[in-house]
């Protein structure tokens, strides 16, 4: 997970143009829109992090920071 990549893909694209891209990396095709990673699973982690992150910067009102802050918690959270 590339926090420089999401933040650019939070900034260039809206939440529907993300799932979309998720859907289409999850049927093994190319996304529509460019999603820089090594590899489709690189590319889907930084998908589901832009689309998580819009999803509570729209919901809560927070800044990216705060929101990405918010993300990155969770993800070490369930890993730990």
């Amino acid at each position: 997970m590339k926090i420089p990549v999401i933040k650019q893909l939070v900034e260039n694209y809206s939440k529907e143009e993300l799932l979309k891209a998720e859907a289409s990396l999850l049927e093994e095709q190319t996304p529509a829109i460019d999603i820089p990673g090594n590899d489709e699973g690189e590319q889907l982690t930084h998908a589901y992090a832009a689309i998580q992150i819009l999803e509570s910067m729209d919901s809560n009102g927070t800044d990216f920071k705060a929101a990405l802050r918010e993300y990155t918690s969770r993800v070490r959270n369930s890993i730990s």
